[in-house]
């Protein structure tokens, strides 16, 4: 970790424009190289009771705790106090630009243009102790260099963006590194300007795409705004990135085949790489009559190897077709932001629950019912209200210490 109060000659990158002089002017910047230096923020300010409190002054309302955050044996635990903020807000993107689109604008929602506060965003972040680091939005070489800047007391949310888009060491960017790709993160404006709601704002500039997330929720910007940076970037260079899973099914016959289930979140397309989970006696429960009671089994005594390649973004690169025609394709990002409201109890998903209970690189857990320095258990979902459980508890889930994951 790289720490400078408002000398940037330290640092790897030469900023230019209103990047040079918003770091410059923040009373300190740390850019972090490594995942665990990110996680190591995360719980930098730690109280007593083992919680590190994600709190921010808002005019009028005084200090908002948006989420607390703690350290588990197996990675992140973090949690929002709102229950709105738990999941995405499906109407959370707005466009601030005037270049065409069929999406909502910022001046049609909200009846003004979006550069004044844009201004302000940059202004409030001057103020405010920064974490920044590097990134590859897409993969080396089939994608655009990017950044992310954010207040440093949001580190599980950097954490969760560096997971998942990757991060770049200090001493491994290479010198011709010119950010085209840049996520500011500003989480008290939903407050003082959306009325608490989830706002990501997309600003596609000539040479640059901005991207102002305006809450602490990753799923619209760490995940979804990428996706935009990557469909925006695809449309100016002809290709595209698909919102898919990928597995590559090998039978007990050693056929192989390859199913990209392209879809809607929500649609099932993660559930593909998983195994089918069978009953205590090794069938497959196919239905219940609602009616009588009685089962529908399969007894099905081999199933298939199923090699994961992709759980939501796959990167159609030119470069990676090959001769016959066919679509190529790999994955665009390092890590999976998986739900895991399916798991309610212990056993569901062996394979999955030892994954994360014993992972070989900590996890970022949300939404899970864990407390400071226990493990966190996949199927302890932490609860909107007494008896109802969250419906959206995830874990992210770096792709290296996924078992048989196909690289390409």
């Amino acid at each position: 970790m790289i720490t400078t109060n408002h000398d940037l000659s330290v640092l790897p990158i030469k900023f230019t424009g209103i990047t040079k002089e918003l770091l410059e002017a923040a009373p300190s910047v740390s850019m972090a190289g490594t995942v665990a230096e990110i996680a190591e923020l995360a719980v930098r300010d730690v109280g007593p009771d083992g919680w590190h409190s994600v709190a921010y002054e808002v005019p009028g309302k005084g200090s908002v705790l948006e989420a607390r955050a703690c350290r588990v044996k197996n990675g992140i635990a973090a949690n929002y106090i709102e229950p709105y903020m738990r999941r995405r807000d499906p109407d959370c993107m707005v466009i601030g630009d005037t270049k065409p689109t069929d999406k909502p604008t910022f001046k049609a929602r909200y009846g003004e243009e979006f550069d004044p506060l844009r201004q302000e965003t940059i202004e409030w972040l001057k103020g405010q102790n920064l974490a920044i680091f590097a990134f590859t939005a897409g993969m080396p070489g089939k994608g655009t260099h990017a950044l992310a800047i954010c207040p440093d007391n949001a580190g599980f949310f950097a954490m969760g963006l560096a997971m998942l888009q990757g991060i770049i060491p200090p001493e491994e960017i290479p010198d011709d590194f010119n950010p085209k790709a840049i996520i500011y993160v500003a989480p008290p404006f939903r407050h003082t300007h959306f009325n608490g709601q989830q706002v990501v704002v997309h600003n596609r500039l000539p040479g640059m795409h901005e991207l102002f997330s305006y809450n602490l929720y990753p799923g619209p910007s760490a995940k979804k705004g990428i996706y935009g940076v990557l469909l925006t970037l695809g449309e100016t260079e002809e290709w595209v990135t698909m919102h898919c899973s990928t597995v590559q099914v090998i039978t007990p016959y050693e056929n192989k085949i390859v199913i990209s289930h392209e879809g809607a979140s929500g649609g099932g397309k993660s559930e593909m790489l998983e195994q089918a989970h069978r009953m205590d006696d090794g069938t497959l429960l196919l239905g219940v009559n609602v009616v009588t009671g009685d089962r529908r089994r399969l007894t099905l005594p081999s199933s298939c190897e199923l090699h994961p390649v992709t759980d939501d973004m796959a990167l159609c690169h030119p470069s990676l077709n090959k001769k016959g025609g066919k679509l190529s394709l790999m994955d665009a990002e390092d890590a999976w932001f998986v739900r895991v409201n399916h798991i309610n109890r212990y056993g569901t998903d062996p394979h999955l629950e030892e994954m994360t209970i014993n992972p070989s690189d900590p996890l970022l857990f949300l939404n899970i019912d864990a407390q400071p320095h226990s493990t966190a258990l996949i199927w302890e979902h932490i609860e909107d209200e007494p008896g109802q459980p969250c419906p959206n508890p995830r874990v992210i889930i770096p792709r290296a210490i996924v078992d048989n994951v196909v690289t390409g």
